[in-house]
C-alpha cells in the first residue's frame, strides 16, 4: 500500500480534530488572540490599504460575511482579505518564530468569515483557530521559506485552507484537495519584504487567506488539485523549501496540552516582533544616557536572521515608508532612544524623516553575534551598546520581554491594548459590547453584534 501523502495526513488530522472539549485555559488563549486581533483592526481603520480593500469589497455586495468598521456584507473571500489587511497593517498582531517567521493570527479573519457564512457557533470558531495555529506553526518549525526567496504567508495557504475546510465540514478527501489547490496555485515571493516595503507587505497574508477560502470552496464542489503537492517531482519540497520532515502524528492534541498556539507570541509594540527586545534595550538605555545629543555611536548586536532581514540594506537606514520603518532595526532603536517608547506615531512621516533619528542611524552599526544567533529562534535576543561622547559605554541586553512564552501578556494587558486602540473610534459603550462578546466567544451563535460594536454601535 502506498504511503499516505503529507497533504492527506494533514487532512486526516484536521478531519479528526475535535470541536468539543477545549479546556478553559485554551479557550482563554484563543479569546486573548481574538481580542488582540480586534485591537490591531481598530488601529488600521482609515489606512490607505484598508480603504482600497474595503472599496474593492464594496464592489461585490450581497454576501454573507462582514467587514469591520462598516455595515457592508460581501463574500467570505473579500471579507477575509479586507479584515486580514486590518489585522496585519500595524504589524501589531501576534507572531511566532521557528525556522520560518510568521503571524498565525492571520488565520483569524479567514476563520471568522467562514463562520459567518456557515452560521457556525463560537465553539467551532475556537476549534478552527486552534487548528489553524497548529498547522501554520508546525510548518514554521519544519522548514524555512525566506532563505529560498519565498514569503512566509505560503504557510497560510495551508493553514487557512484547512481551517476553512474544517468549518465547512468537508470530508478528509476534500480537505486534502483544498490543501493541494491552495498551495499549488498561490505561491508568494519574498520580494514583498525586501528593499522599500509597499502596502502589499501587510496584504500578502490576507491574500493567502483569501486564496485559501476560495480553494476550500472549490474542493467542497468537487475540484481536485495537483498531487502529491509536497512530495511530487515538481512539488513544494523540490521547488520551494527543500526536503523536510513533518508528521501530524507529532502535532498537538486537545487532551495533551501541547498545542502550538500556546507558544505563539504577542506584541507590546506595533513593530516587527524580532526587534522587540532591541526596543526594550533602547528604552532602558534612554533612562540612563541623559540627552541623545551625548551619543557618539550605537552598536546593535543581533542574530544572523535579524541582520539579514532587519538591517539588510540602505533602505533600513533611510526608511521612506512605515512598512520599511517598522522593519528597520536601526530606526527602531534610534526612535526608542529618542522617545523612550514605540507607538503608532513612531512611524509618522514626520518621525521617519526626523533629523535627530537620521543622525542616530548614521551613528549605528549592526553586527551578528554568534551567542545571540545560537539563542534564536527560542529567544529573540538583542544587545545594544551606546558609547557617549565622554567615552563611557552603556550596554543593555534583553533576551526576552513581555509577550514571550516566558512572560506572556496578561488578560489586563490585552484589554488595555484593545482600549488604547479603541479610544479614537469606539465609545465606552461600544468597547464594553466588544469585550463582553469576546468574553463569551465560545457561546456565540451569531456575529452581527460584534461587527456592529466594532463599527461604533453600543450594545
Amino acid at each position: 500500500m502506498a504511503a499516505m501523502t503529507m497533504a492527506r495526513s494533514i487532512a486526516k488530522y484536521a478531519y479528526e480534530f475535535p470541536v468539543d472539549g477545549m479546556p478553559d485555559d485554551l479557550k482563554t488563549i484563543v479569546r486573548n488572540r481574538f481580542l488582540d486581533s480586534l485591537a490591531c483592526i481598530l488601529g488600521a481603520y482609515g489606512a490607505a490599504p484598508v480603504r482600497a480593500s474595503v472599496a474593492y469589497a464594496s464592489s461585490i455586495p450581497g454576501g454573507t460575511a462582514s467587514i469591520f468598521g462598516t455595515t457592508l456584507k460581501t463574500t467570505p473571500e473579500c471579507a477575509a482579505f479586507a479584515n486580514g489587511v486590518m489585522v496585519r497593517f500595524l504589524d501589531y498582531n501576534d507572531g511566532y518564530m521557528g525556522l520560518e517567521p510568521g503571524h498565525p493570527s492571520d488565520n483569524i479573519p479567514a476563520c471568522l468569515a467562514i463562520v459567518q457564512a456557515e452560521n457556525a457557533g463560537g465553539d467551532e470558531l475556537i476549534a478552527a483557530i486552534v487548528l489553524a495555529y497548529e498547522i501554520q506553526m508546525r510548518f514554521q518549525d519544519a522548514a524555512s521559506l525566506n532563505k529560498q526567496g519565498w514569503d512566509h504567508v505560503n504557510y497560510v495557504n495551508i493553514s487557512a485552507a484547512v481551517a476553512a475546510a474544517k468549518l465547512m465540514k468537508l470530508s478528509e478527501a476534500q480537505i486534502e484537495q483544498a490543501i493541494n489547490i491552495s498551495l499549488s496555485g498561490h505561491l508568494a515571493m519574498r520580494q514583498v519584504r525586501s528593499g522599500t516595503l509597499s502596502d502589499w507587505k501587510g496584504c500578502s497574508a490576507a491574500n493567502a487567506a483569501r486564496n485559501a477560502l476560495f480553494s476550500a470552496q472549490l474542493a467542497r464542489h468537487g475540484m481536485t488539485g495537483p498531487a502529491p503537492i509536497f512530495e511530487g517531482r515538481m512539488g513544494f519540497q523540490n521547488q520551494v523549501t527543500g526536503e523536510f520532515f513533518l508528521d501530524p502524528a507529532d502535532f498537538g492534541s486537545v487532551a495533551g496540552g501541547d498545542l502550538a498556539i500556546r507558544r505563539s507570541l504577542t506584541k507590546t509594540f506595533p513593530t516587527n516582533g524580532e526587534l522587540h527586545t532591541a526596543v526594550w534595550a533602547g528604552i532602558e538605555l534612554r533612562n540612563r544616557i541623559g540627552e541623545v545629543s551625548d551619543i557618539q555611536s550605537i552598536r546593535i548586536e543581533t542574530s544572523a536572521f535579524n541582520k539579514r532581514v532587519l538591517a539588510d540594506g540602505a533602505d533600513k537606514w533611510r526608511p521612506r515608508t512605515r512598512e520599511t520603518a517598522d522593519h528597520s532595526l536601526p530606526y527602531n532603536v534610534a526612535r526608542a532612544l529618542i522617545d523612550g517608547d514605540i507607538s503608532i506615531e513612531s512611524y509618522s512621516p514626520e518621525n521617519i524623516t526626523d533629523p535627530v533619528a537620521i543622525a542616530l542611524m548614521d551613528k549605528t552599526t549592526v553586527v551578528v553575534d554568534p551567542e545571540l544567533t545560537a539563542l534564536f529562534p527560542k529567544h529573540l535576543a538583542n544587545r545594544v551598546t551606546v558609547t557617549l561622547k565622554s567615552g563611557e559605554s552603556l550596554v543593555s541586553e534583553v533576551i526576552s520581554g513581555p509577550g514571550s512564552v516566558e512572560t506572556p501578556m496578561t488578560q489586563a494587558q490585552f484589554e488595555a491594548k484593545f482600549r488604547k486602540m479603541a479610544v479614537p473610534h469606539l465609545s465606552e459603550g461600544a468597547q464594553e459590547s466588544v469585550l463582553d462578546f469576546v468574553s463569551k466567544l465560545d457561546q456565540q451563535s451569531g456575529y452581527d453584534s460584534l461587527f456592529a460594536a466594532m463599527a461604533g454601535a453600543a450594545g
